[in-house]
């Protein structure tokens, strides 16, 4: 019996493990290790933090799924990995610190035979200075939406009473990730203010580290559009200026106090704005786990990048970024070093950037940085579940399989408002998602797969895929047929 350690339960540590498992059957060991109690569909945040969604309908518990598949669950964070083994034995094995089922604060060694590692990413609060002092609020968390959502309705109160307000919305900090949940958040809360008959007492602002509206951490996309290829940009600056928000583009936000956000611009120039209420995204890192060698020394450099993601098979000397190729990025996510190692979802190290690096005249680092979430994210977990269970089936020579992010397309449909008949949602598909211009010279990617459109269908696609994802996180009868 070969046991599978996976090392967290969101996206796309939870399908690797219930997918491994399914694989494997009960000869076979797979244990979770995850610090939640509940999983968490996290793009339905956005409607929770503006209070159209309760916390209940984005989460549930966890180990009800995993005691029916079989799975051994553990509430509990991942501290540190042995590879080498340790004083008293070779066999690999992992430090855990639980959370929870009545074992707070114990510690635990877990062997195993294959360890992935989906932990997803460590909330960066602290890289922007006041960002994590509760001026502002997140929708990173069901609980963080819900938060956002009581202090949201405090300011339409607010409004309501004849008082002008102040919103701002966007990325806190230059090397933030995720634009589109804040993308997503601004027009929900635009949405939500006009349907309460506040949205003339609004003053919303949104503020981004992109270089560019619409480049969404992949630098930006064009869509093919009655002949013509229309970009991202010219897509986000009309829905921008139709719902009557200004913005604030390359932006590095330095420092947050109570209702004031001081932010650098590419050209060097600072500024403040004064908010009332603010969503700001934190930068994601690594969570912090070490690597130690049977020794005892310290090999945490070994295995993981300098900003604590696990490296894999990437190339990660690419250098300057006109060398820059879509084979840099990684096709089996496993450790280079560790071979019965792997990583998948936010967890993984990306080679670079996938957007253009750009840098303040003040050397501030003003970009996004990549996006491993969504349907990538549950693409390669499943992926790499598959290339562990062959290898536990058929010896170390299986055939591993992948799933480059420079190879797959992915969709992703952005809330803009949520309503049963005045929703509306950009439904969008992007193929590749890392731009390839060596197979697709010019713009990067297929246009044949590469498309979007705004409306009403667009948000009904996205109630869809709330429910349909969560059957399936549940495993409920005919999951392995919905895909990631």
């Amino acid at each position: 019996m070969a046991r599978l350690v996976v090392m967290g339960g969101g996206v796309s540590g939870h399908t690797a493990a219930t997918f491994a498992k399914d694989w494997l059957g009960d000869e076979h060991e797979v244990v979770v290790v995850t610090p939640n109690s509940q999983w968490n569909w996290i793009p339905s945040n956005i409607w929770v933090g503006v209070g159209q969604m309760t916390k209940e309908e984005v989460v549930f518990p966890l180990a009800p799924v995993y005691e029916k598949a079989g799975i051994d669950y553990r509430q509990a964070k991942a501290v540190s990995i042995h590879p080498n083994g340790g004083e008293n034995s070779d066999k690999e094995y992992i430090t855990i610190e639980y959370t929870g089922q009545g074992k707070e604060g114990q510690t635990e060694e877990i062997t195993y035979d294959y360890l992935i590692n989906a932990t997803g990413p460590k909330l960066n609060f602290g890289a922007t200075p006041g960002l994590d002092e509760g001026h502002t609020v997140s929708v990173c968390t069901a609980d963080h939406a819900v938060h956002a959502n009581l202090e949201l309705q405090k300011v339409f109160d607010k409004a309501k009473a004849g008082e002008k307000q102040k919103i701002l919305i966007g990325t806190g900090h230059g090397m933030c990730t995720c634009q589109g949940a804040a993308f997503e958040y601004i027009f929900n809360v635009e949405h939500e203010a006009k349907k309460a008959g506040v949205r003339d007492n609004l003053d919303i602002q949104w503020i981004s580290n992109e270089s560019f509206l619409g480049d969404f951490g992949i630098g930006g996309l064009h869509m093919k559009r009655g002949g013509y290829a229309a970009s991202s940009r010219l897509f986000a600056e009309s829905l921008y200026s139709e719902r009557g928000i200004p913005w604030i583009i390359g932006a590095h936000v330095s420092k947050v106090e109570a209702g004031k956000a001081h932010y650098e611009l590419l050209d060097g120039s600072t500024g403040e704005l004064e908010f009332d209420f603010a969503m700001l995204i934190p930068p994601f890192a690594g969570v912090g786990l070490k690597a130690y060698d049977k020794d005892g020394s310290d090999i945490t450099d070994t295995i993981f990048a300098p900003n604590g993601f696990m490296k894999v098979d990437a190339k990660y000397d690419a250098g300057a970024y006109e060398n820059w190729k879509a084979s840099d990025w990684p096709k089996t996510y496993q450790n280079p070093t560790y071979p019965n190692m792997f990583a998948c979802g936010i967890a993984f190290a990306p080679p670079h950037l996938i957007s253009k690096p750009m840098t303040s005249v003040n050397g501030t680092p003003i970009n996004p940085t990549p996006p491993r979430t969504g349907m990538p994210s549950g693409i390669i977990g499943k992926n790499v579940a598959h290339s562990i269970a062959d290898l536990i089936k058929n010896g170390p020579d299986a055939h591993l399989h992948e799933a480059s992010m420079a190879e797959m397309g992915a969709a992703c449909v952005a809330s803009a408002g949520k309503g049963l008949t005045d929703g509306t949602a950009a439904a969008l598909t992007v193929y590749p998602v890392v731009p390839d211009f060596e197979k697709y010279p010019g713009l990067g990617r297929d246009l044949d797969y590469t498309f979007g459109e705004i409306g009403l269908a667009g948000h009904w696609i996205k109630h869809i895929l709330h429910h349909m994802f969560i059957y399936k996180a549940k495993l409920k009868p005919g999951w392995t047929l919905i895909p990631e």
